[in-house]
């Protein structure tokens, strides 16, 4: 469902080590929201939820509630530093449009 980057998941694991969690993981989340109609939401957590999809991709673990996994199939998340700023970024192949700074999409 989901595909994690060799950068992103060295930037995942490296802030779980910051805050001295290497045990939990990431959150990935659609809402409703943001100029194109959702949003993403990327957060730490402890523990996956009673419904939650736990997928292992590149050495981390991602927790997907049932309703944003319609969203996700076959999104990659990445992470990239460059000049113009340091982000993770959602490739979404079901996302039809999305606004100008990649952070909401529509299908």
């Amino acid at each position: 469902m989901i595909t994690v980057s060799d950068e992103a998941a060295e930037k995942i694991r490296n802030l779980l080590n910051r805050e001295g969690t290497p045990g939990r993981g990431l959150r990935v989340a659609v809402r409703g929201g943001g100029c194109s109609g959702f949003q993403y939401k990327l957060e730490f957590e402890e523990a996956a939820g009673d419904m939650d999809q736990v997928i292992e991709s590149n050495g981390v673990r991602i927790f997907v509630d049932p309703k944003s996994s319609l969203y996700l199939n076959g999104v990659i998340l990445r992470y990239d530093d460059g000049l113009m700023g340091a982000g993770f970024q959602v490739e979404n192949p079901n996302a039809r449009t999305t606004c100008g700074c990649g952070e909401s999409f529509s299908v």
